[in-house]
């Protein structure tokens, strides 16, 4: 369960980083140097919960095709929220740098699913 305690890290993280630094203006943050990195950080965290339960163990990344069929054969609704966090977190934040604050809690919200949903899996593993 050491991967879901270092997910929640990466996610308190990518918080503490949109508060403290990219300046919100009302629905709007002002920096997107600092949004691409709460962007980048949250998504790596829902990667490390994902990997901790997939089995992943050296470093690299997979594709994202293959996260995507991973998850399709453990459950498919996990697979939307994943596609959710993908492009929320990863390309409109980390990449575009998009400084709405109504998409970042989106792309937020659909991280703290899938870091749920893998340490329900995971509990039911060790049990």
């Amino acid at each position: 369960m050491q991967n879901i305690t270092e997910a929640h890290r990466y996610i308190d993280n990518a918080k503490e980083i949109l508060r403290d630094k990219a300046q919100k203006d009302d629905k709007y943050y002002k920096d997107p140097k600092y949004v691409k990195m709460a962007g980048n950080t949250a998504y790596n965290g829902v990667l490390v919960a994902l990997d901790g339960l997939l089995g992943v163990k050296k470093k690299g990344r997979k594709s994202l095709e293959w996260y995507k069929e991973e998850l399709g054969k453990l459950d498919k609704k996990i697979g939307n929220a994943f596609s959710i966090v993908y492009n929320t977190l990863h390309l409109d934040m980390g990449y575009d740098g998009l400084l709405s604050v109504k998409i970042a809690n989106i792309g937020f919200e659909e991280a703290e699913v899938i870091i749920n949903w893998v340490e329900a899996k995971q509990e039911v593993t060790i049990h």
